[in-house]
């Protein structure tokens, strides 16, 4: 599935089983609430937190795609077409991080 597809997808199933799309600043609150239960899950996976009861069942890439939905649903209530929006940023960290990444002793 592309990008645009997802996006078209998401579109007709808000519209038809969603019934419409919630406000744009409720969606972004819920996005926040997607990226807090994805950092949970990480770090309780990856970090030294332990696991909750309430977290078994989870999957990362539940809660990944959980932010991906809503993240999608604000861009087609903004008019924002991820695609272009992705190759752009594409271009834009091409130019800026050329070189810059290499040079850091951090990372080699």
């Amino acid at each position: 599935m592309t990008i645009q597809e997802a996006q078209q997808q998401v579109d007709t199933w808000i519209k038809t089983v969603g019934v419409r799309y919630f406000g744009e600043l409720t969606n972004l609150g819920i996005l926040m609430e997607e990226v807090g239960e994805l950092s949970r899950l990480m770090v309780r996976t990856y970090g030294e937190q332990s696991f909750k009861e309430s977290d078994k069942g989870r999957e990362l890439a539940d809660e990944m795609a959980d932010v991906l939905w809503v993240l999608i649903c604000l861009a087609n209530q903004t008019g924002v077409d991820l695609t272009a929006a992705l190759e752009k940023n594409f271009e834009k960290k091409n130019i800026r991080d050329a070189s810059r990444h290499r040079n850091n002793e951090k990372l080699l």
